[in-house]
C-alpha cells in the first residue's frame, strides 16, 4: 500500500504505536499479571506496579512510559530497517506482487513480518527484562528468549493479522485518502 519511503515510514510508525501499546498491556497484564499481582499482594497489576517502583528493565524499576518508549525505539527502528525490507522480500520470494491478488500479498508481507520481528523483539525483552539482580548467564538469556517467542508469537500473530494491520491500512487509508484516489484515477 505505501508507495514511496515517506509512506512507507509512516506505515511503520503507524504500525509500531498500536503494536508496542498491544504488546506492553499483553506482557504485563496477560503473561506477567497473576505474578505481579501476587508478588505484591495487590489486586490489580498497576496497583502492583506501582508498589514495586515500575517495570522491571535494565537492571531497575522504571515507569510503564519508559518501557514503552524503549520499545518504541527499538522497534521502530527495526522494523523500518529490518522487518519491511524483509518481509517484501521474503513474500516476493513466494508470491509475484504484480500477480498476485493483493490481499493475498499483503497476508504473505504480515506473516513475514511476525517471522521476522517477533522472534528478534523477543530476544531485545529477553535482554531488555532480564533478571539481572540474579547475575548474567547466556543460557538463561536463550532460555527466556524461547519462553518469550512462544507467548508472543500467537499472540503477534492473531493480532496483526486480524487487528493491527486492518487498522494501521484503514488509518493510512485515511491519511493518504487524495494520494490514493490520485493513484486509482490514474490507473483508470
Amino acid at each position: 500500500m505505501p508507495r514511496n519511503q515517506a509512506q512507507r515510514m509512516v506505515f511503520a510508525l503507524l504500525t509500531v504505536i498500536i503494536t508496542v501499546h498491544a504488546y506492553v498491556f499483553y506482557s504485563l497484564y496477560v503473561v506477567n499479571g497473576a505474578t505481579l499481582m501476587a508478588l505484591n499482594q495487590t489486586t490489580g497489576v498497576l496497583a502492583a506496579l506501582r508498589q514495586q517502583g515500575g517495570v522491571y528493565m535494565m537492571g531497575r524499576y522504571l515507569p510503564i512510559w519508559a518501557c514503552v518508549l524503549t520499545e518504541f525505539a527499538l522497534a521502530y527502528l527495526l522494523e523500518i530497517l529490518v522487518g519491511s525490507p524483509a518481509s517484501f522480500r521474503l513474500a516476493s520470494r513466494v508470491f509475484d506482487p504484480r500477480a498476485t491478488h493483493p490481499v493475498l500479498f499483503e497476508t504473505a508481507i504480515i506473516c513475514a513480518t511476525v517471522g521476522i520481528m517477533c522472534p528478534a523483539m523477543s530476544f531485545l525483552a529477553a535482554f531488555l527484562y532480564y533478571p539481572y539482580y540474579l547475575g548474567f548467564s547466556p543460557v538463561t538469556l536463550l532460555a527466556n528468549w524461547l519462553k518469550l517467542v512462544c507467548f508472543n508469537f500467537p499472540f503477534a500473530f492473531f493480532t496483526q493479522l486480524f487487528f493491527i494491520q486492518p487498522a494501521v491500512r484503514t488509518l493510512f487509508k485515511l491519511l493518504y485518502r487524495k494520494d490514493l484516489q490520485r493513484r486509482a484515477a490514474q490507473s483508470a
